[in-house]
């Protein structure tokens, strides 16, 4: 075989690659950003419009179903379900968000100090990480709602204490693999402090994990949520939340299902866009899934 033909034979697949890397994993990206998008999309929309005031009780309009007037029907207390999604979306979101900004502020803080200090410094973070992981986050919000009430502000507590050692954990582990690197070591060898280091040379190095870490906690942050504001210790009435809607729902679950299917798909499609999401930067972010580009 002639060194032209070879040639021919290598630079469609090449060029394919690069106009569409990865294939599926590609497609995994944007099919959760564009589900991760909707959902955002409709948090956003229902600061500036909902079809009813998503609080406003009618009996006289229980569970009536879907119409042109009110798409997906009315709860039993006259409340229209559209807008309760609308809304729920913007608290399950706010909720995820502060929850995994606690978790990912705090433990990535601390994953890099064990790395850099490493002793007894890295061993106590890491032993205090593990103690940790005995409160899961239904456990914590019943003892912060001991201490501040069940609400919101327990939920995003619960779950952020939650994430921080599953973000100290992973950084650690990350950075620790970083530190042995030979620009590491020339940046030790010219004299720069471990700070610095740690800042200039370990932190961007490790990004790219940590933001896929973080899409994945978001989306575990959710699903923590619509369980906490089930049992009646996250977002509490009149404040719309797709877990009290699952709550309420349950006992009109043979007369009118509909109030638990569409909570409980919004609740599946954010969740299924953060994974998605997650697979598509962990796959964009390595490079060796690209060697061949």
């Amino acid at each position: 075989m002639t060194v032209t033909s070879q040639m021919a034979s290598v630079q469609p697949t090449t060029l394919r690659g690069r106009l569409w890397p990865n294939g599926a994993k590609f497609t995994s990206l944007l099919v959760g950003g564009g589900l991760t998008g909707l959902v955002i999309l409709a948090a956003l929309v229902s600061f500036v419009w909902t079809p009813h005031d998503p609080v406003a009780i009618d009996i006289g309009l229980q569970l009536l179903g879907p119409s042109t007037e009110y798409w997906l029907g009315t709860d039993h207390f006259g409340r229209d379900v559209v807008s309760m999604i609308l809304v729920g979306a913007r608290t399950t979101l706010a909720v995820g968000a502060a929850s995994v900004a606690i978790g990912a502020g705090v433990g990535i803080g601390l994953g890099l100090v064990a790395s850099a200090r490493g002793g007894w410094t890295e061993e106590i973070i890491m032993r205090l990480s593990d103690f940790s992981f005995a409160f899961p986050a239904i456990l914590s919000a019943i003892l912060i709602t001991a201490i501040l009430g069940p609400g919101t502000l327990t939920a995003i507590l619960a779950i952020g204490i939650f994430n921080v050692p599953v973000f100290a954990r992973l950084t650690r582990a990350a950075a620790n693999g970083i530190w042995g690197r030979e620009y590491v070591l020339a940046a030790q060898a010219i004299g720069k402090s471990r700070g610095r280091i740690t800042v200039g040379h370990v932190l961007p190095n490790i990004s790219g994990v940590l933001i896929v870490q973080g899409t994945v906690s978001f989306a575990i942050a959710i699903l923590a949520e619509a369980a906490l504001s089930y049992l009646g210790l996250g977002t509490q009435p009149p404040d719309p939340s797709w877990g009290r809607m699952l709550f309420e729902a349950q006992s009109f679950v043979f007369q009118a299902p509909r109030l638990a299917i569409f909570p409980g798909i919004a609740i599946a499609i954010v969740v299924l866009g953060l994974n998605l999401l997650g697979d598509g930067l962990r796959d964009a972010m390595d490079p060796r899934q690209n060697a061949n580009l």
